[in-house]
């Protein structure tokens, strides 16, 4: 028996769950998290068993989206077995997506097994197509083996999103270059502005901030620039190249509040459930889990926390100074 589904203060229907199954990457992509990376010890994350009853739940509740991320997803041991459990949920109609996002690297191994567990779509995170310069920005990232993995998905039949973090003086360069290969193979290109998550580290992220207005405008000096009314469900908004036929999109944090019509929350592999990317409040649901048989009290800690989303996040580095500035790492978060 399904409960009341879930509607926070503003009146918006929750239907959207992403879920990070893990804080690990093989990859150290220096504006998520640092070279040398202190990873949760693995009590403290939640098992493959207990991602399958906190993610039933919200199912049971109305949630009919649900999106896989890390860290990097697919390094997880025996994730497989997660995704054939929640394909039961696909097989049931109780759910209506199952999908990840994912850095590409483990692809060519997992991608026909997932397109069997249900998944249909799958973002991959690309910065770059100069393999000197993605080996820079990830650190230890395998460029063709990430090629070799987008080629396997498109073999599988995945529906693939390319996600492009914008920075300046990085790959600033390739805009043109980007949206153009991704046209040719059919594939839609997002652009992420960089957000304030984590240390910053060595990098500074107000040299390192190019905003989607400035990518629009050199968009539009070269192609023709088609508006779509475009709705994934996520906070991005596309627009369509005339020239290659290909959509780009665009999700903007910090030059454009999208939160009016969030439907989202996130839940990190450690069982806190963030009700607000950009804010800090959270609830433990692993405790209220682990404490007890039954899922009750694990319902009225969902309840109880839906119950405060908050309306919006403050993200804006226009004043030089960021404020709301997150000082947990995206891949504890989930991306």
């Amino acid at each position: 028996m399904s409960t009341p589904q879930l509607i926070d203060p503003f009146q918006r229907k929750v239907s959207y769950l992403r879920v990070s199954v893990t804080d690990r990457c093989d990859f150290r992509c220096y504006y998520c998290m640092a070279e040398e990376m202190t990873f949760l010890p693995k009590k403290e994350l939640l098992t493959l068993e207990e991602l399958d009853r906190m993610c039933s739940t919200f199912v049971n509740m109305g949630v009919t989206k649900l999106r896989i991320t890390g860290g990097e997803p697919l390094v997880r041991k025996g994730i497989m077995t997660f995704f054939q459990s929640m394909s039961r949920h696909l097989k049931s109609g109780a759910l209506k997506e199952l999908t990840l996002t994912t850095n590409g690297s483990q692809l060519s191994r997992f991608a026909q097994p997932l397109y069997e567990c249900g998944v249909r779509r799958v973002n991959i995170s690309i910065d770059t197509l100069n393999a000197k310069k993605f080996g820079k920005i990830t650190k230890r990232g395998d460029f063709a083996k990430v090629m070799a993995g987008i080629d396997a998905a498109d073999k599988a039949g995945l529906q693939i999103k390319l996600n492009a973090v914008a920075l300046k003086g990085t790959n600033d360069d390739e805009l043109h270059d980007m949206v153009e290969w991704a046209g040719q193979r059919g594939f839609d290109l997002t652009w992420i502005e960089v957000m304030p998550m984590g240390d910053m580290g060595e990098a500074d992220r107000l040299d390192q901030y190019w905003p989607l207005s400035e990518i629009r405008k050199q968009l539009k000096e070269r192609w023709t620039v088609e508006d779509i009314p475009l709705n994934t469900g996520g906070p991005a908004t596309y627009v369509r190249i005339k020239e290659t036929g290909g959509r780009v999109g665009f999700i903007t944090p910090l030059t454009h509040n999208f939160c009016e019509s969030c439907n989202r929350v996130r839940l990190t592999c450690t069982g806190q459930l963030f009700l607000c990317l950009g804010q800090e409040d959270a609830a433990d649901l692993r405790a209220a889990m682990r404490d007890h048989e039954g899922n009750e009290a694990l319902i009225a800690e969902i309840k109880a926390a839906i119950a405060r989303k908050p309306k919006g996040h403050d993200f804006d580095y226009s004043r030089q100074v960021i404020e709301g500035e997150m000082t947990r790492h995206m891949n504890h978060t989930g991306g």
